[in-house]
């Protein structure tokens, strides 16, 4: 793989890098680093790569590693800038033959996500998008058992991602701060498309639903604030299900709360990141069940992401691990498979579970992301009370344009 940010003293760009070689499936051969061409390369040496291949711009590296034989370029680029920049990044990799890998949300709007949509069609890539929380082996044992039915149908969803960072004015002071609260790099919403939009995909991804009407309240909490720092969202599902999230940075004391509850006619499921390994079922009837990842018998799909026995947790890195690790099992596919056509039967899919690999997030994921942020941020502008959910572009009114009218 080759990256593009993550330079020296990003959070994020550690954390993928991290992920993406935990199972030795993939190796950093290349990156651009930063939008400074010194830091760029500075921050390549810094990670023992080939200087040459210490890029000092993500065009430069797009160019010159086309230009490589197969033996050595990359085959992959991940994505892990402000998000303004995910789609001239995605586009101009797919254009240039390589697959990609995204941090979320995939693009800076709709309009863009569903244009990468159609690049993605026509350049016939692969394309994942790391929302991390699907990949815990425990979420997606919570989903299998609300596959199977054993909650019965699904009355209520309720999930909630308070965090504190953003609570006080000298909290913009953060490099990770600035650009999340600047419209310009980071989109209509800083709450919701940072976390919310989380909250919404872990929602559907558990559940098998879709979010089909909205009510919202997006609310900035400290002066100044071009973008929203909190949020409630109203959910109705095409199930008939009804459900509440809430999101929030300005809760003090937070760190990353993100929890889930769905309830059912005869059971309810929990699950929360700060206890990742563990999913909570409780029953009206019968005492309450605590499942624990790796004792007794797992989904398979649980089971092909999880590494260790129990009692060994598994936490956010290897979570993140999950989906590189899939997503790369579908790029040895696609490279077999092209090279061995015609025996498919001795495809690397056969000694991998099949369901697994296709439980990356991708293209759809990311247009429905988008689209979350945009339905949240123009009902909470609307006086209308509930909100189809809908997959064209919204019209937005920013909030230093709503000051100025």
């Amino acid at each position: 793989m080759g990256m593009v940010g993550g330079g020296q003293g990003a959070f994020i760009g550690a954390i993928h890098r991290i992920a993406a070689q935990l199972d030795n499936q993939i190796e950093l051969v290349c990156g651009a680093f930063s939008s400074d061409p010194d830091n760029a390369v500075a921050s390549g040496k810094a990670l023992y790569l080939e200087e040459s291949r210490c890029y000092r711009s993500y065009q430069e590296m797009l160019k010159q590693e086309a230009l490589l034989g197969d033996d050595k370029r990359m085959d992959m680029v991940v994505i892990v800038t402000p998000n303004f920049l995910h789609f001239p990044i995605a586009k101009m990799a797919l254009e240039q033959g390589f697959h990609v890998m995204s941090d979320k949300p995939a693009t800076v709007d709709l309009a863009e996500a569903l244009a990468l949509k159609d690049i993605i069609e026509q350049t016939g890539l692969l394309y994942g998008l790391t929302h991390t929380y699907t990949g815990y082996p425990m979420v997606k044992e919570a989903k299998a058992r609300i596959k199977q039915g054993q909650l019965g149908k699904i009355k209520k969803v309720v999930v909630e991602y308070p965090q504190g960072w953003l609570a006080n004015k000298n909290d913009e002071n953060s490099k990770q701060a600035a650009w999340r609260l600047d419209p310009k790099k980071s989109g209509i919403s800083c709450c919701m498309g940072d976390i919310g939009v989380h909250a919404a995909n872990l929602a559907e991804y558990v559940t098998g639903l879709s979010i089909t009407e909205l009510c919202a309240d997006l609310s900035t909490n400290v002066a100044g604030r071009l973008l929203d720092d909190d949020g409630t969202v109203l959910l109705r599902f095409n199930s008939g299900a009804q459900g509440t999230l809430q999101a929030s940075q300005v809760s003090i004391g937070e760190e990353n709360s993100l929890k889930l509850r769905v309830y059912g006619e005869t059971a309810s499921i929990e699950w929360s990141q700060l206890e990742p390994n563990t999913v909570l079922m409780k029953f009206a009837d019968k005492p309450s069940q605590l499942i624990r990842a790796g004792v007794g018998e797992m989904d398979k799909i649980t089971q092909a992401n999880m590494r260790t026995p129990a009692g060994h947790p598994e936490g956010y890195l290897e979570a993140f691990a999950n989906i590189y690790t899939q997503f790369s099992y579908q790029i040895r596919d696609r490279l077999f498979v092209d090279i061995n056509a015609s025996d498919a039967n001795n495809s690397d899919l056969n000694t991998h579970d099949k369901a697994a690999i296709n439980d990356v997030p991708g293209i759809e994921s990311a247009i429905r992301g988008m689209a979350f942020i945009e339905n949240v941020v123009a009902a909470s502008q609307s006086e209308i009370k509930w909100h189809p959910f809908s997959l064209k572009p919204q019209k937005i009114t920013l909030l230093n344009e709503l000051d100025k009218g």
